[in-house]
């Protein structure tokens, strides 16, 4: 599946610098109406090492009021952590009515990392799987907005990305023994990710995957899902606020495909 994602998408210099600011500009006005609709909201990143997470993420808060989001960074689970159910510390994270709550990865790493470098059972990872739809169909019932992104790139444009940083000193840190490990271990990769997204693909939590070998496109593919899911859940609840609506993915004309870039 991921392996048929064409790669190549990019969005000219000209038509971003177009379009960006009308998303920023809607995107702030959706961010107050769902807080005075007390809309919750889940906005979820995964992907590969260096495909634009934390960058993405960096972009798409600049704008917003800090008062409505708050950013959680995951890790692997502390000691503390481990010793009650593993969803507990996701549940400690849950926005309140009207707030945004941004997850730089998440509980997906219980079938991922924590899987691939059997820091738990098969059974253990098997029935998260099931935990996983559970936790999200329960937050959607209870009218959470669950937006869920996976950043898709290349393994060429990875190593490029992960040389770029590598080159210099003061990014030189950003990347690890086991993002090289990793990054060694590709194909693998895809079939743990191709699995994850096909079990856990659901109608209240729907993977978007993110072509982000060129930034400016993935940009605009993330806020205007964003801008799309906020407008569709406020226009049900009649708070959708007075304005222009968003220029469609479809109608933004993209550049000739050139060589990957970061």
């Amino acid at each position: 599946m991921l392996e048929k994602i064409d790669l190549t998408r990019k969005v000219s210099k000209k038509d971003y610098k177009s379009v960006m600011p009308g998303l920023r500009s809607r995107l702030y006005n959706l961010q107050k109406a769902s807080w005075d609709a007390g809309v919750p909201v889940m906005i979820v990143f995964e992907g590969w090492d260096a495909a634009g997470k934390g960058t993405s993420i960096q972009y798409l808060t600049r704008r917003l009021d800090p008062r409505g989001f708050k950013l959680h960074p995951i890790r692997l689970a502390r000691t503390y952590e481990q010793n009650r159910p593993w969803l507990w510390r996701f549940w400690n994270k849950i926005p309140a009515r009207g707030e945004w709550a941004i997850f730089d990865r998440s509980w997906y790493g219980r079938v991922l990392v924590e899987r691939k470098d059997k820091l738990i059972s098969e059974r253990e990872w098997q029935r998260a799987y099931r935990d996983i739809v559970d936790f999200e169909r329960g937050l959607a019932d209870d009218g959470y907005l669950i937006i869920k992104f996976f950043l898709h790139i290349s393994k060429k444009e990875q190593k490029r990305r992960f040389n770029h940083l590598t080159s210099d000193p003061l990014t030189a840190w950003k990347v690890e023994k086991e993002d090289w490990e990793h990054h060694r271990n590709y194909e693998k990769w895809i079939t743990l990710y191709e699995e994850m997204l096909e079990r856990t693909y659901t109608e209240w939590g729907p993977w978007i995957i993110i072509e982000a070998t060129n930034r400016n496109h993935s940009r605009i593919k993330i806020f205007s899902t964003i801008i799309n899911a906020l407008e569709e859940r406020l226009k049900a609840l009649n708070a959708l606020p007075v304005g222009p609506g968003i220029v469609a993915q479809a109608d933004v004309k993209e550049a000739e495909p050139t060589a990957a870039e970061g």
